[in-house]
């Protein structure tokens, strides 16, 4: 059985969907971080069979609009003096910022650089985004 020590303060992101810690990792910008980082993947899920989980040592935020774009499953467990002091679930953002890029050759993104790639939610359900300057749709890969 792997060993990864508990965290005095920290935050710990749970039930992350087998395989994906990495791309939650880049997009969070966490190689940044000048604390211990721990990702674990494919740990043993009662619930899901298999999951990801990221551990982060320290006092630091995690933008929740990412994680919930990401992975709706995701729990983000704050950790202090040993304990889960707080929990909490993102939701799915109305409006995401530079986390995905939109394919359109002609849209003002594409052409002019310094500008913000923004989509907004068109389609809760099905989890939609267009982009707010020329409406293309952003399409998930499928699994």
């Amino acid at each position: 059985m792997l060993n990864i020590d508990s965290l005095q303060t920290g935050i710990v992101i749970d039930h992350i969907e087998a395989g994906t810690s990495m791309r939650i990792y880049d997009l969070l910008q966490l190689e940044k971080l000048d604390c211990c980082v721990a990702v674990i993947k494919n740990a043993r899920s009662s619930k899901y069979g298999r999951k990801d989980i990221i551990k982060i040592e320290g006092n630091v935020d995690v933008d929740l609009d990412v994680l919930g774009f990401l992975d709706p499953n995701v729990t983000v467990n704050y950790i202090e003096n040993g304990h889960i002091a707080k929990k909490k679930t993102p939701t799915l953002p109305k409006y995401i910022k530079n986390v995905i890029k939109c394919k359109n050759p002609r849209c003002i993104t594409t052409i002019e650089e310094g500008i913000d790639q923004v989509f907004q939610l068109c389609d809760e359900k099905t989890r939609r985004y267009r982009c707010i300057y020329c409406e293309q749709e952003y399409k998930r890969p499928v699994d």
